[in-house]
């Protein structure tokens, strides 16, 4: 009997946890459908002032080494089935967050050239805040920041007119421009939808 009680009492805690991480991952502020850049994207279910916290990306926090395995996987995953990919973040020099769980709404936050969002780390938290006012039914949209050594992996498809065609932050930007001078000749073409 004690043993059965345990087992229910460490059941309850754990669902508990779970509701708890799955009302973080939720915004009165936000909403899911489908995207124009890409697959499903979030959207501004009502005005968001500047600098406003629009809601929290959350998953396991895991090691750099666990990371990478599972940021491999689900890149192949991606690769065989087209769905968007990897949902590993950034978390610290040691630990990145795995937002790859349903309750995850920001993992489905595109990315774009000219962003109104950016992500802020905030202990071992991670918050979407917005960089500027955003209407009511507005994509919302932050600079996703991979390296410019992986550019041709991550083709960009905001279609804002300062689009550079490749997901890379935009520090490195000049590098990027001159890698694609030189690969194409001397011309930069733009993946940018026409």
């Amino acid at each position: 009997m004690a043993s059965r009680n345990k087992g229910y009492m460490k059941q309850r805690m754990l669902q508990r946890q779970l509701l708890a991480l799955w009302k973080r991952g939720q915004s009165p502020l936000c909403e899911v459908r489908g995207s124009e850049i890409h697959g499903r994207g979030v959207y501004a279910a009502c005005f968001i002032p500047e600098k406003t916290r629009v809601c929290e990306y959350v998953g396991e926090i895991i090691d750099k080494k666990q990371s990478a395995r599972r940021a491999s996987h689900q890149h192949a995953k991606s690769l065989k089935t087209g769905d968007a990919a990897v949902y590993v973040f950034t978390l610290s020099r040691n630990f990145d967050i795995d937002g790859n769980v349903p309750w995850n709404t920001a993992r489905l936050i595109n990315h774009s050239c000219s962003p109104n969002c950016e992500a802020w780390i905030e202990g071992r938290r991670i918050f979407i805040h917005a960089l500027r006012d955003i209407d009511p039914g507005e994509e919302l949209t932050y600079d996703y920041g991979f390296d410019v050594d992986c550019y041709a992996e991550h083709p960009c498809r905001c279609g804002k007119p300062e689009c550079v065609g490749h997901i890379v932050s935009r520090e490195q930007w000049p590098d990027l421009r001159a890698r694609l001078k030189t690969k194409q000749g001397g011309k930069h073409r733009s993946n940018r939808p026409a």
